[in-house]
């Protein structure tokens, strides 16, 4: 699933070829909102809130937004008029097209039209947004503390409403770069603040230079850039919800009683 900061782009691209332009014509490819309609609606912006991405329409008479969720599989292209869609036809959800462009969304996991004024509804459930102007590390902080203390810790950082954005990957490496086991009990780490706050700062850091190498995610069995141990995997979390695991086991000391 994309994190946070693959988000941010998403959104970035969306402005850049929908923001100021007017709909000439819009399809929506899921039976809720088969028959809408919102050509001649002014696209505002798109925003983002953790993983969620906010498109602002205005029309005469009312203004919309747009929510959807990238999900598993879920993205967001755009083409020039007429062009070749780079992806089958129909993993379509979304399409908005300007004079200019056609923006598709492709195997989206949520698509929406809200009546602005509800916009809200969708994202208040979740927590200080790692890449948003609300980030607040204490807040985060003081949510996960409210988690069941034998959480394990990576799982914890997935708790959207504790902190929005931060996915596997991120944890990953945020727990890597402050010496955290994952498996370690959230109410057992001793600086709970440093975790958030070294999340917070790669995924910044990747929002500006998408990085093309990781420290321990997805590198199971490659050599530890510290230290040279083997990194190790193992998938965590709720049952039929288990997500892959990765630290160094050297760097990132075991809990004792795991």
């Amino acid at each position: 699933m994309p994190e946070g900061d693959a988000v941010v782009r998403t959104a970035r691209r969306l402005d850049r070829v929908l923001q100021g332009r007017t709909l000439t014509a819009t399809d929506f490819r899921v039976p809720r909102f088969a028959v809408a309609d919102l050509s001649g609606g002014l696209v505002t912006g798109t925003h983002t809130r953790g993983k969620h991405l906010l498109t602002r329409i205005e029309l005469p008479d009312r203004q919309w937004t747009l929510h959807t969720h990238l999900k598993m599989e879920g993205s967001w292209r755009d083409f020039a008029p007429g062009q070749r869609w780079s992806k089958p036809w129909h993993t379509a959800r979304v399409v908005l097209t300007t004079a200019e462009r056609v923006a598709v969304g492709f195997s989206l996991g949520v698509v929406e039209l809200l009546p602005r004024d509800r916009e809200e509804s969708v994202t208040d459930h979740l927590g200080p947004d790692v890449l948003g102007d609300d980030w607040d590390a204490a807040e985060a902080v003081r949510r996960l503390s409210d988690l069941p203390a034998d959480l394990d810790v990576r799982d914890a950082l997935l708790e959207q409403r504790c902190l929005a954005g931060v996915g596997t990957m991120w944890a990953a490496e945020a727990l890597f770069a402050t010496r955290v086991h994952p498996r370690t009990p959230v109410g057992e780490v001793a600086d709970l603040e440093a975790v958030v706050t070294k999340a917070q700062e790669l995924m910044a850091k990747a929002v500006r230079r998408r990085p093309t190498t990781t420290y321990v995610y997805g590198r199971r069995g490659q050599p530890c850039p510290r230290c040279r141990t083997p990194i190790r995997t193992a998938k965590t979390g709720p049952l039929g919800k288990e997500r892959p695991a990765y630290w160094c086991p050297v760097c990132q000391a075991e809990p004792r009683d795991s």
